[in-house]
């Protein structure tokens, strides 16, 4: 009989059937909505969880924190609330009301931040979480953006299974990055089975990743807001290994909205806003790759989380995008 921490991971890589531009060109979706919680963040959690419980950093009647831009913080009110924790969530306030509501129903505490504070800010929603952990004893931060737990995870899950669902066929990886962990762990694992995969980071418009890998410069504080949630930064984060990272493609929120709303359409795929943003950079590749070709897109979460946003169009309308 199996706990519902057994169901976390073993997600399925589909192929689709209709959006590839080239007939010529297989693109190969990771569906991490099939995670409990509705996205991959559960595979960290869990991992980090675990350990943290082994080495004693989190003792029972403990309080887990973490800043999340609602994903990871709904995979630690779930684990957290099973196994009795406290959990208290800080989180910039463009998250969607689906996700705080959710985080909420599994019994956590939230603060919400402004999303215009900048990084060296105490109201940005990561010093936040950094002071909470300094103030309540007993408590234990997750860290997923410097954490090295978080792209391990991926080395030994998300990685393997891509690897074997694939048949050991792939030319391309592209999956977006907010802490990075997901491209570093799954990239690492794959080149080093096959070092010729390109591992390529969609970036949303207003994130500095873009600028960082093309420019060399550590541009913190300088990025411009942009509606799409959960990926992109506005600083450099230590689970983002650089080395592992072959090319960084820039879309904008209407690439991404637009995308995410043609998966749900044409193939059934029903993804989040950063989903539709790594498969747009999916599809601009396969316009130019090789007959042959195959490209896995890591799609992070469901597009239950954002209703009342990128598949409303009074909401998309608003934001000056054409649904």
């Amino acid at each position: 009989m199996q706990s519902l921490m057994d169901t976390i991971g073993n997600t399925p890589l589909v192929k689709l059937q209709y959006l590839s531009p080239n007939p010529d060109v297989t693109i190969l979706a990771k569906l991490e909505y099939f995670n409990p919680t509705g996205s991959i963040k559960d595979r960290i959690v869990v991992h980090i969880i675990k350990r943290a419980e082994h080495c004693g950093r989190l003792a029972p009647g403990g309080t887990i924190i973490e800043a999340t831009s609602g994903n990871t913080g709904a995979a630690a009110a779930m684990i957290g609330g099973v196994k009795g924790y406290r959990v208290i969530l800080t989180m910039p306030d463009k998250v969607s009301k689906e996700k705080q509501k959710t985080l909420l129903a599994f019994g956590a505490e939230i603060r919400v931040a402004p999303t215009s504070a900048p990084p060296d800010s105490p109201e940005h929603y990561v010093n936040l979480a950094k002071r909470l952990e300094a103030e309540i004893p007993g408590s234990f931060r997750i860290n997923q953006y410097d954490n090295p737990l978080n792209p391990e995870a991926h080395y030994l899950t998300t990685g393997p299974e891509i690897w074997r669902q694939a048949e050991e066929n792939i030319d391309y990886l592209v999956a977006g990055g907010s802490t990075g962990g997901t491209i570093s762990g799954i990239g690492r694992y794959l080149k080093e089975r096959d070092p010729w995969i390109a591992a390529v980071l969609a970036d949303p418009a207003g994130s500095i990743y873009h600028d960082y890998f093309h420019g060399g410069k550590a541009a913190v504080g300088v990025g411009t807001p942009y509606r799409v949630e959960g990926v992109g930064e506005d600083h450099i984060t230590k689970a983002l290994d650089w080395s592992l990272i072959d090319n960084v493609v820039r879309y904008t929120d209407a690439d991404a909205f637009r995308t995410a709303r043609l998966l749900a359409r044409k193939e059934g795929i029903f993804a989040g806003g950063s989903s539709g943003g790594s498969m747009w950079v999916a599809l601009e590749i396969a316009k130019t790759a090789l007959s042959g070709t195959v490209i896995v897109v890591v799609l992070p979460d469901s597009g239950l989380k954002y209703l009342s946003k990128i598949y409303d169009d009074e909401w998309l309308t608003s934001e000056g995008i054409t649904p």
